[in-house]
């Protein structure tokens, strides 16, 4: 593996502010909400979730249907953003109506994407005043809440230290992306809820939280130093492999990636997001909550050099306008000469980029600068936030943001399994392009719902809602 260049490679534009993407993110609301009502047209309930789009229209594949709160979530932050109640009624229905088996799918590591992202977001929205706070609804959304957390909790595999929520590969597999899923238990935790296992044992939600988030950080993320001294700071493994006999630490490994000893993007991105949300959980917490699980100085000092690791890695090898390709090892980027030092070229004819590894990452170093600077570290706070709204800038406008009325997709360019050639190959191409997933048009949404409050000085939008988000009126 070529050794991390000595300077950054993303270009970081010190001039952007976060209203000056205004434009640009109120363009992605009017294209966004038209794309929400086509697909519900033409992905109904008990047709499958839309996964990713085949020549502009999106279909399912029938596997843990893991991005149907994604579609759902997706009207929610439509009415967030706009106020337009036609997608609060639908996001509100559909999560009612459709989403009930995913609380109780014991067989995914999925739960805070589906589930957070649809009824977390609707508590989220009563919790800061933009819903009725009707105790009814509250209450129902709250106690789906707690449940997810409980059965994602329960997909336990445990170590001679810790332990870890394992992927649906089985209890030896750790997946870099379940980081941001820990988001349920999170919910779960604030609202008073345990997980109640064999022998009537009472399970700390908190504590299997910060035993995963020990372990991905410390398996999943690479430091460059001590046992990882022969590796480059801040690579992230896509799946870690555990003997489930004793407990020990086998080797890395990948299922979407190119190699174990590469960075699959998207599986960066969800380190660098999820991390920075948990530091902002931890803010949310006492001391008292954190100290029986190793205090807020040792939890924060674990979680912080995960975020910051990756984030730099992330800023390191990423093309000047942020966009990465597929795998930062991917084997035909060699035929692309010096691609770090330009912008993407998603029509290339060498290795695909992916817009949906770039949104979430962009979201993850937004929250990032900003928890820092909250803490007093303004300039380098500052720096990744810069990094954020750079990526964001180029991710809305062209040749990504999908203007075309007539494809799906609001973020083109993304690819979900790239090894097991699953992306659409257009005619007359030999890469996947020009294709959107609903998890990347997802965080398209929600990282323009977080910088529009930041331009228009609204609240700041957590997934565990304002400050007082423990409160319940039920």
């Amino acid at each position: 593996m070529p050794a991390a260049p000595e300077l950054p490679m993303l270009a970081i534009r010190d001039d952007l502010q976060a209203s000056d993407l205004a434009p640009k993110i109120q363009r992605l609301w009017e294209l966004s909400g038209p794309k929400i009502l086509s697909i519900e047209e033409t992905s109904p309930p008990g047709s499958g979730a839309p996964v990713y789009t085949v020549a502009g229209r999106y279909t399912a594949r029938g596997w843990t249907e893991w991005t149907q709160g994604f579609q759902y979530g997706s009207a929610i932050l439509q009415y967030d953003a706009t106020g337009d109640e036609r997608f609060l009624e639908l996001g509100r229905e559909r999560t009612r109506a459709v989403m009930a088996p995913h609380l109780t799918h014991f067989g995914v590591h999925d739960h805070g994407f589906n589930n957070v992202s649809t009824y977390g977001n609707l508590r989220r929205l009563i919790l800061e005043g933009r819903l009725p706070r009707k105790s009814w609804e509250l209450a129902f959304y709250e106690l789906a809440l707690k449940l997810s957390g409980a059965v994602q909790a329960r997909r336990w595999t445990k170590l001679p230290e810790g332990g870890f929520v394992h992927s649906f590969n089985g209890p030896h597999s750790l997946f870099a992306d379940t980081i941001r899923s820990l988001r349920s238990l999170a919910v779960a935790h604030m609202l008073g809820h345990v997980l109640m296992d064999e022998g009537d044992q009472r399970v700390s939600l908190l504590g299997r939280l910060v035993e995963h988030a020990r372990t991905t950080a410390r398996y999943a993320v690479y430091y460059g130093e001590g046992r990882d001294a022969w590796d480059v700071r801040g690579r992230v493994a896509h799946e870690s492999l555990f003997d489930v006999t004793d407990g020990s630490y086998r080797c890395p490994a990948t299922q979407q990636g190119y190699s174990p000893f590469t960075t699959w993007t998207r599986g960066l991105a969800w380190i660098v997001c999820g991390y920075a949300e948990l530091l902002e959980f931890l803010e949310a917490l006492g001391d008292e909550e954190l100290r029986p699980w190793g205090g807020r100085g040792e939890l924060t000092r674990v979680m912080r050099a995960a975020a910051e690791a990756s984030s730099d890695f992330f800023i390191d090898n990423t093309p000047s306008d942020g966009i990465p390709y597929w795998d930062t090892g991917a084997p035909g980027l060699g035929r692309l000469g010096d691609y770090l030092s330009r912008p993407a070229d998603p029509l290339n004819d060498a290795e695909p980029v992916d817009s949906s590894a770039a949104a979430i990452t962009a979201q993850g170093l937004l929250r990032l600068g900003r928890y820092l600077e909250g803490i007093g570290e303004a300039a380098r706070g500052r720096r990744y936030w810069q990094a954020g709204l750079s990526v964001s800038d180029a991710l809305f406008g062209e040749p990504y943001l999908g203007s075309d009325p007539g494809h799906q997709g609001l973020l083109l360019h993304s690819i979900y399994h790239r090894p097991n050639g699953w992306d659409h190959v257009p005619e007359g191409s030999r890469i996947p392009r020009g294709e959107a997933c609903m998890w990347g048009d997802y965080h398209a949404r929600e990282l323009a719902l977080l910088i529009q409050r930041a331009g228009g000085g609204g609240i700041h939008p957590t997934f565990f809602g304002p400050p007082r988000a423990r409160d319940s009126a039920a």
